[in-house]
């Protein structure tokens, strides 16, 4: 497995890589969310590439960019095991060199549940990816579910920006006992581990109340937020029920295929999960 540290060396080895190529951008710290991207890949794609790079552009004032958790040495070693052909794995100077100004602001996806939540976050996300895609420009690039406005911002940047290039959203991996996988989970004490079931366990009762034909959106929402409010080191940023495609947020009935989103604090540590309900 090739790991590349330059832009230079990435784009000499795309050159000579056989297609389709399948990307899988990721941040570090990986997880078994993180490999099944690059299964996915793997099975539908001649070459995958993977890059980790903690992304600084993405991070407001007081996140947690500094110490967001790293481990190179094993994310290449479960990176190279899971059959990645080659890893772009660059310092900040490589991606946002000296001078670098121009960003990329996907209007109204970005701005509402994460993006009013944390300013400017997905204007990094945007530009970041922007970025990797025309380095790495690969013919499909894999994202996981669990991020579900990053997945509709860069898929509306993607068209947008008449990048030739196939989003991929794949499923939420989730651990035992229902959480969702995330490199922040190392984060909980055992105490907010117990309690962050309520996240995975709130939207599965949302699911099951609609299979049963619950319709009204604030029922839905109440039936999540109650669930989490019952635990006490939970601190809701947000529930929200929305349209799956424009993420404006629904009232009344819903008649539309809607994504029912949250974002939940443990202390310092911010936790996201979400599912989609169809009609």
């Amino acid at each position: 497995m090739l790991v590349a540290r330059t832009v230079a060396e990435l784009r000499a080895a795309r050159h000579e890589a056989p297609g389709p190529l399948g990307f899988v951008p990721t941040m570090g710290y990986l997880h078994q969310g993180h490999i099944s991207l690059v299964d996915a890949a793997r099975a539908e794609c001649a070459t995958v590439i993977a890059s980790i790079f903690v992304n600084p552009t993405q991070f407001g004032p007081g996140e947690d960019f500094a110490r967001y958790p790293r481990n190179e040495e094993r994310d290449l070693e479960m990176l190279e095991a899971a059959g990645v052909d080659a890893v772009l794995l660059p310092p900040v100077e490589e991606i946002y060199p000296d001078g670098d100004m121009t960003r990329v602001h996907v209007d109204a996806l970005a701005d509402v549940l994460e993006g009013a939540r944390r300013p400017g976050h997905f204007v990094g996300v945007a530009t970041v990816v922007s970025k990797l895609f025309h380095i790495v420009q690969p013919d499909r690039a894999y994202f996981g579910r669990k991020d579900a406005q990053q997945l509709a911002v860069l898929r509306r940047m993607t068209r947008d920006l008449l990048l030739p290039i196939e989003v991929v959203g794949c499923p939420i991996i989730r651990e035992a006992d229902g959480l969702a996988c995330s490199s922040r989970n190392v984060y909980l004490s055992p105490d907010q581990r117990a309690q962050a079931v309520a996240l995975s366990a709130g939207l599965r009762a949302a699911e099951a109340a609609f299979a049963d034909g619950v319709r009204d959106a604030d029922a839905l929402r109440r039936i999540v937020t109650e669930r989490i409010e019952a635990q006490p080191l939970a601190a809701i940023d947000y529930v929200s029920l929305s349209d799956a495609e424009t993420l404006r947020e629904l009232s009344g009935v819903v008649e539309v295929p809607a994504l029912l989103s949250l974002a939940v604090a443990f202390g310092a540590t911010h936790l996201l999960d979400n599912t989609t309900l169809t009609p």
